[in-house]
């Protein structure tokens, strides 16, 4: 794990770090002065009325409050839509090949494309789905987003998110969560970086309950780390990029916005290292359901039916007996963004390749294209290695509206659907 900054471990825990002795208050939570001629300022997450076990909210003590800063104006970005499409969105299954860098100077907000919508900002609600591809870090500006969590998950380069709370180092093969409201900046530390985003409207993301498998497995909270205080003390002319209702909006101030000297609480950003995932599966028959691979879920106001799933499918052994091995054929209740971060997934013989994307909406039939069926069936039953793959699932209760921007663009693979017209009778009645 590409853990070179100190970190603080435990999801959810509640954390408290200072970068200089002696700023974080003791005795009492909010004195008259705070030390070193700090300001105090909360942060929530949550509604101040929220059960004990959804509240959520830290206290920063920064060297200035965050209200200082110039008028808003509208900030407008070609490929960050904020409007569902005009068209209709068809049932059929979709491709999509994998985002390119395009040879020009883009940063972290400029390189954002929406890929689908799904649910709103207004109505707190849903999951949008967004990639990025930049170039080069993000020099004077920031982005903080009013709407939603950013759920990220980079499939190509380093990058590294400067927050607030502190620095956070994530590689591809890791996953960072910046929960809403907070101000960060992601500077690449390769030459480019590309990778995934769920745009999170609903209930912030949580550890799946575990039901029968026990205390152990899946997602261990020890392996999620916070990130340690680090501020800076500097003025200049910084630009804020703000997501708010739908619409990004700009602004300017004249301070360093990560200025924080220390903080306390549980609401702060998180990475966790997706090698660590203790994967359960099947030792007998048959192929469970994929929710034994979920990492994070937000969940939603229906029990056991999510707001958003992030689900992984990571080097595993496959020794099931006597049952088809691959996924098997389905039409869900739930709509599926599916990405690959690298390898090969093993239902899919081709096409679907790292960087890129499919989108298979609620009761869109899918499942093993042609080839992989027909090697499937005639296989050796022995114990098998999936070794270098990682793909993954943005799993919703509501559809994925691909956007007027790639449905127009040429990343769309026409021809999908052929991959299973191969599939053959085998009736033998």
């Amino acid at each position: 794990m590409s853990n070179d900054l100190p970190t603080l471990s435990g999801f959810g825990n509640y954390h408290q770090t200072e970068a200089l002795a002696g700023t974080l208050p003791q005795g009492q939570n909010s004195p008259q002065q705070v030390a070193h001629g700090l300001y105090a300022e909360q942060l929530s997450g949550s509604a101040f009325t929220a059960p004990k076990e959804t509240n959520f909210k830290s206290w920063q003590y920064r060297i200035r409050p965050s209200v200082i800063h110039g008028p808003f104006e509208p900030y407008h970005h070609p490929c960050y839509s904020v409007a569902k499409p005009s068209i209709p969105t068809s049932p059929e299954q979709y491709r999509f090949a994998p985002l390119p860098f395009d040879g020009n100077s883009h940063d972290f907000v400029d390189g954002l494309v929406t890929y689908a919508h799904n649910g709103s900002a207004e109505s707190q609600t849903g999951c949008d789905v967004l990639m990025y591809a930049c170039n080069r870090s993000m020099q004077g500006r920031f982005f903080y987003n009013a709407d939603g969590d950013f759920l990220i998950v980079p499939q190509e380069g380093r990058i590294e998110c400067a927050t607030e709370f502190g620095y956070l180092h994530v590689s591809p093969g890791e996953i960072v969560v910046i929960p809403r409201g907070i101000r960060f900046q992601i500077n690449c530390l390769d030459d480019k970086a590309r990778g995934y985003i769920a745009e999170n409207y609903g209930e912030h993301f949580t550890l799946p309950g575990r039901g029968p498998i026990g205390a152990n497995g899946l997602a261990n909270e020890r392996d999620f780390h916070a990130p340690v205080a680090r501020y800076h003390d500097k003025e200049d002319n910084y630009e804020i990029i703000h997501k708010f209702q739908g619409h990004l909006w700009r602004t300017h101030c004249q301070h360093h916005p990560l200025d924080v000297v220390a903080w306390h609480g549980n609401y702060y950003p998180y990475k966790y290292d997706l090698s660590l995932f203790n994967t359960i599966n099947t030792v007998s028959f048959d192929h469970p359901d994929p929710s034994i691979f979920t990492v994070l879920t937000s969940p939603s106001a229906i029990p056991g039916t999510a707001n958003c799933d992030f689900v992984i499918f990571p080097p595993r052994w496959m020794v099931a007996e006597n049952t088809f091995r691959p996924p098997y054929y389905h039409r869900n209740l739930m709509s599926e963004f599916m990405g690959l971060i690298k390898g090969e997934y093993d239902a899919k013989q081709g096409g679907f390749v790292p960087g890129g994307a499919s989108i298979h909406n609620c009761y869109s039939a899918h499942g093993p294209d042609g080839s992989t069926f027909e090697k499937a069936i005639k296989e050796e039953l022995v114990p098998k290695r999936y070794r270098n793959t990682l793909a993954f699932m943005f799993e919703c209760r509501g559809v994925f509206h691909p956007s007027e921007w790639l449905l127009r663009s040429n990343l769309l693979d026409e021809d999908y659907a052929t991959c299973w017209q191969s599939l053959q009778k085998h009736f033998t009645g």
